[in-house]
């Protein structure tokens, strides 16, 4: 089965047709939603200062409270970066298999729609971290380059395993940050209209990660968990870059070993994967010869 293939039945159809109606009733346009030229206000955090990397460590202990903030935002810029990356694999996924599915189906309506979708997040991130005045920082290098084989490597499974560990984690994370009143306006607005639209693209990554799963053998399921699990070590851990530290005065590769060894942001990325996970594992998409990849992922405690 494709991703995209018209022929899975009329549930599916149903499926995408009810998801083209929500698009339709609840969508955004950033360039009015958001008031791009509001100064910020002083003193409110980026984020939420307790799902920081450093947060809880003896160096965050050392930070002044406007260096806490300023790496506030810096992490934040790193994550959207991040996003604008992962935007653009799933984009390329997406339209692989719409170039090969009925136009006439609903559910490859759904699949174009989303790269709609997407493609204006990735211009909203985009906008939001030139607001900001700070770096895109984006992936490392070698993440980048290993991300180029995304759209050749995934496909069925893999694929709709891989796009939701790219959403749903980062989707627990804004739903909170939006309701923090701690946090900036900019980045508020932001999580919100990714949280409200991306929870679309969220219910038709599940359906079509159950339907992959179906009828496959030991061999390829084993290849696809072993693929889940490389994604999840690559996106998980690129999410904020190393240079970010400098950006406060701290050496980027010792900020980052003791963010990782940080028990607080381990806890943190845990519990940004505590929805998608059980969602993985119900679809066999976790295999106990993978746990090692997905302890050093920060997903699995």
């Amino acid at each position: 089965m494709t991703l995209l293939d018209p022929a899975a039945g009329v549930a599916p159809e149903a499926l995408s047709e009810r998801l083209l109606r929500s698009t339709a009733r609840q969508s955004y346009d950033h360039d009015v939603d958001i008031d791009w030229d509001a100064p910020p206000v002083p003193g409110l955090w980026w984020m939420q200062p307790e799902r920081m990397s450093l947060y809880g460590t003896r160096t965050w202990d050392r930070l002044s409270e406007e260096q806490r903030i300023t790496l506030s935002a810096h992490e934040v810029a790193s994550i959207a970066s991040v996003g604008i990356w992962f935007e653009i694999v799933l984009m390329q996924i997406l339209l692989r298999d719409a170039y090969k599915a009925d136009p006439r189906s609903a559910r490859t309506q759904f699949a174009l729609t989303e790269v709609g979708d997407e493609t204006r997040h990735t211009v909203m991130f985009g906008r939001a971290i030139a607001a900001m005045g700070l770096p895109a920082y984006g992936p490392r290098p070698t993440p980048l380059k290993l991300a180029r084989l995304g759209p050749l490597a995934l496909h069925g499974a893999s694929a709709y395993a891989g796009i939701l560990i790219g959403e749903e984690p980062v989707d627990r994370w804004q739903r909170e940050m939006m309701r923090d009143e701690r946090v900036q306006p900019l980045t508020r607005m932001v999580a919100r209209i990714h949280v409200t639209e991306e929870a679309r693209h969220v219910t038709f990554a599940r359906d079509e990660l159950a339907k992959s799963v179906r009828g496959l053998g030991r061999t390829k399921l084993r290849w696809h968990q072993a693929l889940t699990a490389q994604v999840a070590y690559v996106t998980m851990r690129s999410l904020v870059h190393p240079d970010v530290y400098a950006a406060v005065g701290l050496d980027p590769q010792e900020a980052r070993r003791e963010a990782l060894g940080n028990e607080h942001y381990r806890e943190t990325v845990a519990w940004m994967g505590e929805k998608v996970m059980p969602v993985l594992e119900e679809n066999g998409m976790v295999s106990e010869r993978d746990r090692k990849v997905w302890r050093a992922s920060l997903l699995v405690r």
